[in-house]
């Protein structure tokens, strides 16, 4: 196992590819945190994982990006003790339109989420 004794946070783990990086990180030892607002996915997600010998936790939530992040790096310290990588992913793709019909709000969202979560 290449990831063994390593805490790993992936963000937007709800669906999608970054469900199935949190899989097979957790596959190769890692201890996964995985961080989305659909709870429902993400317990799904953390049964599977423990369901093939892997430990997972879930922060779910659809408060500020920053916030979340925030209880996920305090979820992983207080879980596990630690934080070894954090894949940074989550993003969202509610609208496709072009940019002048999207609205300042939703262009304001899609930013908070899209660019500002990853720092």
């Amino acid at each position: 196992m290449k990831l063994e004794n390593k805490v790993v946070l992936v963000s937007g783990a709800s669906s999608g590819i970054r469900n199935e990086i949190a899989k097979l990180l957790a596959k190769e030892g890692a201890s996964v945190v995985v961080v989305a607002k659909r709870k429902e996915n993400l317990e799904n997600l953390v049964n599977q994982i423990e369901m093939n010998g892997g430990k997972a936790l879930a922060v779910e939530g659809d408060f500020d990006p920053e916030e979340k992040m925030q209880n996920a790096f305090k979820a992983a310290l207080n879980e596990f003790g630690k934080l070894d990588i954090v894949i940074s992913t989550a993003g969202i793709a509610d609208i496709i339109a072009p940019v002048a019909d999207i609205g300042e709000g939703v262009w304001e969202v899609d930013l908070k989420v899209d660019l500002t979560g990853a720092i």
